[in-house]
C-alpha cells in the first residue's frame, strides 16, 4: 500500500508533491474537492462525485479542467498507488494568485490535485457497537454566505466543530452541527439520519447541508425497502430521543450511532432499521462495483 499524488500533470510520491505558497487554495481555501473511495480495487460512485464537483465549481465560478482530464488523473493515480481499498481526494484550486489579492479574476488557470492513500475506514467493531456523536454550538454556515451545498476547501467551521466535540468529550467520533435556525444539520464530515417515532428522518436540503452521495443512496434504499422516511427538520432534543441513528459518508458508508452527547441511544445498536439499511447498502455496493472496471493492478487486487 502506498500514497501517490497527481499534481502539475505528474504522479509523484507525497514528499515530492509541492503546492505554491501563492496558490489560492492554500491562501484562501479557494478550492472545491471530492472524496471518493475504492473498494476491492474499484472506484465507487465516481461519476456522482464528479457531477457534484462540477456543481460546486459552478456555484463559486471556478473553471474546472475538462471532466475527462480529471477522470483520467484519478484512474491513473489510483493505479499507481496500488491500494485495493483507498481514499481518493480530488482537489481543484482556483490557481496561483497574488498574496492579499482576493479578486478571483487575478488567478491563473485552475490547479488539479489528486491524492490517493490507504482508506483507513472505521474499525469493524464500530459497525457492530456504534459510535458516539456530540451536538456542538458551532453552527453550519448560512446559505446566504458560502452555500453549504458547495464542497469547498474552506473547512474551518468543520474543524472548529470537531475540535469543540473532542474537547468536551475526548474520543467522540463525530460532531453534529445545527443550522442557524437551530435544527440538526449534518456532521463535520457526514450526513445524519435518525429514527424518530418509527420514521427514518434526515435533515432536508433546505436546512442548509451538503447533498451527500451516500445520503442519496440511503434514501433510494429506504424507498426500495418500503421504509417510512422523510426529509424534514428536527431539533437536537428530537435527535436525542431517537430510537436509532446513523451517519453516512463515502469513507464510512452507514455507521451506527450508539450515543448522543454521552447518553445511550435506544435499546439496541445498531437498531433493526439501521441494520436493514446496512445490509441493503452492502448489497448495493457489490452491485455497483460489479459494473466498474478494476482500477488497480492485478498485484494490488491479489493482496486485497
Amino acid at each position: 500500500m502506498s500514497i501517490r499524488v497527481y499534481i502539475s500533470g505528474q504522479i509523484v510520491e507525497p514528499e515530492f508533491a509541492k503546492v505554491s505558497v501563492f496558490d489560492r487554495g492554500f491562501l484562501f481555501g479557494d478550492s472545491v474537492y471530492e472524496t471518493v473511495g475504492t473498494v476491492r480495487g474499484r472506484l465507487f460512485a465516481l461519476q456522482e462525485h464528479l457531477d457534484r464537483l462540477e456543481r460546486s465549481a459552478a456555484r463559486v465560478a471556478l473553471a474546472l479542467p475538462p471532466r475527462e482530464t480529471i477522470e483520467a488523473a484519478v484512474r491513473s493515480t489510483v493505479r499507481a498507488a496500488e491500494n485495493a481499498d483507498a481514499r481518493v481526494r480530488i482537489v481543484v484550486t482556483r490557481g496561483i494568485g497574488r498574496s492579499g489579492d482576493l479578486d478571483p479574476h487575478a488567478a491563473t488557470e485552475a490547479q488539479l490535485i489528486v491524492i490517493v492513500q490507504p482508506l483507513n475506514p472505521p474499525a469493524p467493531h464500530l459497525y457492530e457497537e456504534g459510535v458516539g456523536v456530540e451536538v456542538v454550538s458551532v453552527t453550519r454556515n448560512h446559505p446566504g454566505a458560502l452555500d453549504p451545498a458547495v464542497k469547498s476547501g474552506n473547512y474551518l467551521t468543520n474543524v472548529l466543530a470537531l475540535g469543540e466535540a473532542r474537547t468536551r468529550r475526548p474520543g467522540v467520533h463525530e460532531a453534529i452541527l445545527c443550522s442557524p435556525e437551530g435544527f440538526i444539520a449534518e456532521g463535520a464530515t457526514s450526513n445524519v439520519f435518525a429514527v424518530i417515532d418509527d420514521v427514518l428522518v434526515t435533515p432536508a436540503l433546505s436546512v442548509g447541508i451538503l447533498p451527500g452521495i451516500t445520503r442519496e443512496k440511503v434514501l433510494a434504499l429506504a424507498r426500495a425497502e418500503n421504509l417510512p422516511w422523510r426529509e424534514t427538520t428536527f431539533s437536537p432534543d428530537d435527535f436525542r430521543r431517537a430510537s436509532e441513528a446513523f451517519i453516512t459518508s463515502a469513507a464510512r458508508g452507514i455507521l451506527p450511532v450508539c450515543r448522543i452527547d454521552g447518553q445511550n441511544l435506544g435499546s439496541v445498536c445498531p437498531g433493526p432499521l439501521t441494520r436493514q439499511l446496512m445490509v441493503a447498502y452492502a448489497a448495493l455496493l457489490d452491485r455497483e462495483l460489479a459494473n466498474e472496471p478494476v482500477a488497480t493492478s492485478p498485484l494490488a487486487e491479489s493482496h486485497a
